[in-house]
């Protein structure tokens, strides 16, 4: 039996936002018990010319709901990349795990072959559904979701692989 395009996207994408989520508990956790505000971490960067942590919880978060929404040729949710704390941030995780939820296997499944179109600053790229989801989505979705583990880790957050991968759930 081979993979389907479903379950080589949602439960990847709600299993990732989901550790995301225990991320934040944590880092907020790790503010209180350091006396900081934990919205100082909204700003955190590894180097002065990458983006902030809320940066890259957006991208991973739209990178989510793009992907569900192509592959399943249906609109995305809008979101206006406002968030302005880790409550913020969290429902906009929320919103996105609820989102990719829902969308239907029956849509996503047999958009292999589909042609997907993302929209760039330097024009439109085009491939087919596959290529799309194994070589442009999983990998910018993995980046922004790994750069934000490692912006916690870096300022004191105790996460460790185990908080990564989902296994102390």
């Amino acid at each position: 039996m081979s993979i389907s395009m479903h379950s080589a996207s949602a439960p990847v994408f709600t299993r990732m936002l989901n550790n995301l989520l225990r991320w934040l508990d944590k880092a907020e956790a790790h503010a209180a018990a350091k006396k900081f505000d934990a919205g100082v971490l909204l700003a955190a960067r590894l180097a002065p010319d990458m983006l902030a942590f809320t940066k890259q919880v957006q991208i991973a978060t739209d990178t989510a709901k793009f992907c569900m929404a192509r592959l399943a040729g249906v609109d995305a949710p809008k979101f206006d990349d406002n968030e302005a704390s880790l409550a913020d941030l969290r429902a906009r995780i929320r919103t996105t795990i609820a989102f990719v939820e829902s969308v239907p296997a029956s849509k996503v499944d047999g958009s292999e072959t589909r042609e997907v179109t993302i929209p760039r600053r330097d024009g439109p790229i085009t491939m087919t559904g596959e290529a799309y989801l194994t070589r442009y989505a999983l990998p910018n979705f993995f980046f922004h979701v790994t750069t934000a583990y490692a912006l916690l880790r870096h300022n004191g957050v105790d996460l460790g692989k185990p908080d990564y991968l989902g296994l102390l759930q």
